[in-house]
């Protein structure tokens, strides 16, 4: 029997950059990093990026509280993320990814933000991405 999975991230990407100096300006270890764009010539744009994920989940997958958990993160470092932003043009982004049961007993996680997540989101132009896919029959 297949069941929903699901994880949120916050990620930083943008132009040559280097993701280990988000990580020492903001104090947070990543759970991901792309540095494909650290090292790369200014003639040929390649894009590096620093994550912060929840662990996937099964079962009962909570939008709202998956993304709780890294805004929760970050609000202490807002004003870093902003400087990050700002020194390094970067573009900052909430995701959700979801793999869905096709199981019809399966319950349909609702997909939504609180208001406090909003709102980070908002004070730090973060665009949000929800990518989801579909289990395959069992």
């Amino acid at each position: 029997m297949a069941t929903n999975e699901g994880r949120a991230f916050f990620t930083l990407a943008g132009y040559h950059f280097n993701p280990d100096d988000i990580t020492r300006l903001l104090g947070i270890e990543p759970t991901a990093v792309n540095a494909a764009g650290a090292n790369s010539g200014l003639d040929r744009p390649v894009i590096s990026s620093w994550e912060l994920s929840t662990d996937n989940v099964t079962d009962d997958v909570d939008v709202y509280a998956l993304t709780d958990i890294i805004i929760k993160q970050l609000e202490p470092v807002k004003d870093k993320i902003l400087q990050a932003i700002e020194n390094y043009n970067l573009s900052p982004r909430v995701g959700v990814v979801l793999l869905l049961s096709v199981d019809k007993d399966e319950t349909v996680p609702e997909v939504g933000f609180g208001s406090r997540t909003i709102r980070f989101l908002a004070e730090i132009g973060a665009f949000i991405n929800v990518e989801y896919k579909l289990s395959e029959r069992i």
